[in-house]
């Protein structure tokens, strides 16, 4: 039998004192280059301050929350055959989900800073456009089309 996994606490980040922020702090870092990540996150949100001028915390917490998706659909292998079947999405994965999709819409940008892109891509999420908003209805569009396969998800 295996054992559970042991979750790993994560601790807020220096300025905002947010878990979430230090998530996406984590998520941007590349080969473990934290203080490079901090400048991009920090220097992002510096930017929105500029450009929207509101708490760019704010609009970090509304660019994640529009982001997070309710569903998605896990394959499941029933009689051999296999059925997307649409589940609901606990909360940790739909930060994960979130940040994971706003961090691909900003590195998918060409040309300007990965602060910049970041900035951007956060407040096009706050104000429901860009890539992570894309990807979001994408993931519901396919979950409401497998919904006839929805009670494959309690059968255990």
């Amino acid at each position: 039998m295996r054992r559970a996994y042991k979750k790993h606490k994560i601790t807020p980040d220096n300025t905002y004192n947010d878990v979430a922020v230090s998530q996406l702090i984590n998520k941007v870092m590349k080969m473990g280059k934290k203080t490079t990540a901090q400048k991009i996150v920090y220097g992002a949100f510096f930017i929105i301050k500029e450009k929207t001028k509101r708490e760019p915390l704010e609009v970090f917490k509304q660019a994640v929350e529009n982001a997070s998706p309710l569903l998605e659909v896990k394959p499941k292998r029933i009689g051999g055959a296999t059925y997307q079947v649409p589940m609901e999405v606990r909360q940790e994965r739909k930060m994960f989900l979130s940040l994971k999709w706003i961090i691909d819409g900003a590195r998918g940008g060409k040309g300007r800073s990965m602060q910049e892109k970041l900035s951007q891509e956060i407040m096009n999420v706050a104000n429901n456009e860009g890539a992570a908003m894309k990807r979001k209805n994408d993931m519901h569009r396919m979950a409401e089309a497998n919904k006839a396969f929805a009670h494959f998800a309690r059968s255990r």
